[in-house]
């Protein structure tokens, strides 16, 4: 059986070393993800989307919550906003048309529904 003294410095120096490689373990991620992404590309080659692909993940996600909620005013709001935006003012009549029928008070709903439909022509 191994010395009290001998022991005590084994077990030392095997939790030093299991300490020192969860320290590198829990480091190694982060210089490995600053120079690749998810899809192995380095990072420098990956461009920030683009304006027109945040309106289109926009869009996707409006016309989404429209499918479970086809009245909800916000997702119509912006399902309208992010095709005028696109420039799809075909696109936005249906949204508008809905909210100016909706809500008939709002003034704001008819006036962009002519002028979606007036860009449309």
């Amino acid at each position: 059986m191994l010395a009290k003294p001998q022991l005590q410095r084994t077990f030392v120096l095997v939790s030093g070393l299991c300490f020192a490689g969860s320290m590198v373990m829990g480091l190694v991620p982060l210089y490995v993800g600053q120079s690749q992404n998810s899809s192995g590309v380095p990072a420098a080659l990956v461009s920030p989307p683009s304006e027109q692909d945040i309106l289109r993940e926009e869009e996707k996600g409006f016309s989404l919550v429209l499918q479970r909620e086809p009245e909800n005013q916000t997702a119509l709001e912006g399902l309208a906003n992010a095709r005028i935006k696109l420039k799809d003012y075909a696109g936005a009549i249906a949204p508008l048309e809905k909210l100016a029928s909706l809500y008939p008070d709002q003034e704001d709903y008819q006036t962009l529904l002519k002028e979606a439909k007036q860009q449309s022509q």
